[in-house]
């Protein structure tokens, strides 16, 4: 008997939140999101000693989680598509594909996950990049209901690559909210969407998913102003964050992991958190 989606999600969400540390980035095929990561079994141990309640990785790298002995340690959190608008540049053809084409869930089914997570891009003039996300999404999502898997949609707007170049997000909350509705209408059970570009308009974004909400993190931020934006964003309704860089490529992500856990879980405010932080480091 397949586990149901409910027993799954409360693997995820200690008292209705969720800490999860993205390190999935290894298919995005991306230089500059691997620092940090040239080690991942030194990574994934280190990151399971720290607690958070979920570990986001490919089904190529997930055995150094589940491998480990015990317990007690962080849910499996499985990235099942890849694609190219991550890159510096903007590629002739834009594209999004399912890891495992024939059997899209088969691995995380095989592994234990306890959630599979799909991107649904939306980037200028890029109609077909789209078709083929909410194509990817239709084709997990009856998997997803026929073997009881938690389906997370991550809705990203992107910026035109013409702007600055590379994987910019764009912030404007009705570009948000729109998409966040649609992973909705999609089937969405969780939803990892961007921070609104002002924060106090991210309840909308809650509203729309009538789900859990986890914000990403995007990249590498200054530590005090991420824990400002993340306590902002959790008043507003967040449930929690799917964070990756602005953990991993810290100089001590076991201290990181820590406050946002005191935030989520506890309920601290930013400066409690801070403090958490740095009093973890002595």
């Amino acid at each position: 008997m397949y586990q149901s989606k409910k027993v799954r999600m409360n693997r995820l969400f200690g008292n209705g939140r969720c800490l999860d540390v993205a390190i999935d980035h290894g298919v995005c095929n991306e230089p500059s999101f691997m620092d940090g990561l040239e080690d991942m079994e030194k990574v994934v141990a280190l990151l399971a000693a720290a607690g958070p309640d979920a570990i986001q990785m490919n089904y190529g790298q997930s055995d150094l989680l589940q491998n480990l002995p015990g317990r007690e340690k962080p849910a499996l959190v499985m990235r099942l598509d890849m694609g190219n608008p991550y890159n510096r540049f903007r590629h002739r053809d834009m594209w999004a594909v399912l890891q495992n084409a024939s059997d899209p869930i088969a691995p995380a089914l095989r592994m234990d996950a306890a959630c599979v997570v799909v991107n649904l891009f939306m980037l200028p003039d890029e109609p077909g990049l789209f078709k083929q996300c909410v194509e990817n999404i239709a084709r997990v999502g009856q998997d997803c209901e026929k073997f009881g898997m938690p389906l997370m949609i991550e809705p990203l707007v992107m910026q035109p690559n013409s702007e600055r170049g590379g994987y910019l997000v764009d912030g404007d909350a009705e570009k948000i909210v729109t998409l966040v509705r649609l992973a909705r209408e999609l089937g969405a059970d969780i939803v990892k969407a961007d921070p609104t570009s002002d924060p106090a308009d991210f309840h909308r974004v809650v509203q729309a998913a009538r789900c859990p909400v986890l914000v990403r993190g995007g990249g590498k931020a200054d530590l005090r102003q991420v824990f400002a934006n993340s306590y902002a964003l959790m008043r507003q309704g967040a449930h929690g964050m799917v964070y990756g860089r602005n953990i991993y490529q810290h100089d001590n992500p076991a201290r990181v992991v820590k406050a946002l856990m005191a935030m989520i879980h506890d309920g601290v405010d930013d400066a409690e958190a801070w403090r958490i932080y740095e009093a973890s480091g002595r």
